[in-house]
């Protein structure tokens, strides 16, 4: 087996607001500022866990965020709020980003209901 080696940098951005990716970049420059070691170390030191295995949850489990996330939410769903935009963003009017608007909160309400529900169970109807 091989081992990695990564070096850790700051990354400074100061480029074009309305470039796709800004949000993304000025986040890295930011985030980048500070030194995880003395938290990874300190958690190594705790757990007694190497600090390479750490570092490496960390990433593989952002990497794979986005795919728990689909999981955790369904293809449906997201299929669903994905067209809601979709559809604003061709018409692009405010008219329909406000509807689309309208369209996510109430699929954000109703993945919402079994998280603040407290009589909510799954497969089950009240009594009418």
């Amino acid at each position: 087996m091989t081992e990695d080696t990564v070096t850790l940098e700051t990354y400074r951005w100061s480029g074009d607001p309305t470039e796709k990716d800004a949000n993304f970049k000025a986040q890295m420059a930011q985030y980048t500022l500070n030194d995880p070691m003395p938290t990874i170390e300190t958690m190594s030191r705790n757990l007694k866990i190497p600090v390479g295995a750490i570092v490496k949850y960390v990433l593989v489990k952002w990497a794979v965020s986005g795919t728990e996330t689909l999981m955790e939410l369904g293809p449906i769903a997201a299929r669903q709020m994905a067209e809601a935009v979709k559809e604003a963003e061709a018409a692009g009017t405010d008219e329909a980003r406000l509807a689309s608007y309208h369209k996510l909160r109430r699929i954000v309400s109703w993945l919402n209901v079994p998280l603040t529900d407290p009589k909510w169970k799954p497969g089950r109807r009240e009594a009418q």
